[in-house]
């Protein structure tokens, strides 16, 4: 699996994560009705959107007569706390907010059959509420009203009045300060993505500049053995190169002169040694046929990948001074048995018979 692939993955994981997590914040409110007759049979009907229905409640509607545990107001524990039977009409438990958690009080109810559960709010809470949560206790309308308003039909329940409670879903409560902190996550998932994005990006841009570096100093590396390999003469008095005016050297488009070091490739062509050099460390190739020396020393250039970081071995030269240009001569042992130092002193023919002569 590629890195991309890996990337959009992750993408679409955080943001399915970010939707479930908005759709936990989305708030429902509760239509509530009750109605009730009073000691003269007149009927009571009130109405009012103040309810909000729990994270994990099915928005339907629920109806029946509002019951009251029979003992624990709060309605906590596993054993029935409702004194209902079998044939009772649909119904409503009104339990007050506390002592164990939302789960446990709907289920209680859920359990002896209730289609309903409202759950009040503390004292000295007023008529606020709060978003439910109770992932353990789905598939039951579960509302929750406020304090003032469970405590009135409490009130009424426990004086004997048959109070009927109609709960109705209402409309979404777009609440400012959820919106805010939604587009508040969204914004640091992008700030995250991006700037991972843009580390992994820079990084792999370091690690490629850095295996770019190290081929070039391999292949410098080798080019230098490479030139190391080339024949190297050492112009004379009557050189067909020192007498034509035709032969420059293509480099400095300077003619040829007695006492000269110039270089021979390996297609033939002529420079001068200090020239060509530099040219051949940085492109390895002939500048008049491109013709790459490297390749026809049959060194792979694609097989320099493979080669160890080891600094080629350095050469001793002596410097070399008089009326023409400074040049530099390399300076071999003969008892060396580096195959690459005694074919540089093969090559240098011209170079040893000069030499040979100055001893006799």
């Amino acid at each position: 699996m590629g890195k991309k692939t890996q990337h959009c993955l992750l993408l679409l994981l955080c943001l399915s994560e970010l939707v479930h997590y908005s759709a936990a914040l989305t708030v429902w409110t509760a239509v509530v009705e009750i109605s009730y007759a009073k000691n003269n049979n007149e009927t009571v009907d009130k109405y009012c959107e103040c309810g909000v229905y729990g994270r994990n409640s099915p928005l339907e509607k629920a109806s029946g007569i509002v019951t009251l545990p029979s003992g624990d107001p709060k309605g906590c524990g596993s054993d029935p706390v409702y004194n209902r039977n079998s044939s009772s009409p649909s119904w409503i438990a009104l339990v007050k907010r506390g002592n164990c958690t939302f789960s446990e009080k709907i289920n209680a109810a859920k359990r002896q059959g209730a289609a309903g559960v409202v759950v009040y709010n503390v004292d000295g809470s007023g008529n606020s509420t709060t978003h439910m949560a109770h992932s353990d206790a789905a598939g039951i309308v579960a509302i929750m009203i406020g304090n003032v308003q469970g405590a009135e039909i409490v009130k009424l329940v426990k004086n004997g009045t048959d109070v009927r409670m109609i709960i109705e879903v209402g409309s979404y409560n777009g609440d400012p300060t959820v919106s805010f902190n939604f587009l508040y996550l969204i914004g640091i998932f992008i700030i995250v993505i991006g700037a991972s994005t843009c580390a992994i990006i820079y990084v792999n841009r370091l690690c490629r500049l850095s295996m770019h570096r190290r081929s070039e100093r391999r292949l410098k590396s080798e080019a230098k053995k490479a030139i190391g390999r080339l024949q190297v003469r050492i112009l004379k008095t009557g050189d067909e190169e020192t007498t034509s005016e035709t032969h420059v050297c293509a480099m400095c488009i300077g003619f040829y002169k007695a006492g000269e070091v110039v270089t021979v490739l390996t297609c033939d062509h002529i420079f001068h040694k200090a020239c060509i050099e530099p040219w051949l460390l940085e492109r390895r190739t002939c500048p008049m046929c491109n013709c790459n020396i490297l390749t026809a020393l049959g060194v792979e250039e694609e097989s320099i990948e493979s080669l160890s970081d080891e600094s080629p071995p350095e050469v001793t030269v002596i410097t070399v001074t008089g009326a023409e240009p400074i040049y530099e001569v390399p300076l071999t042992d003969p008892a060396s048995p580096d195959p690459e130092r005694q074919q540089h002193r093969f090559d240098n023919g011209a170079f040893e018979g000069d030499a040979e002569a100055g001893r006799r």
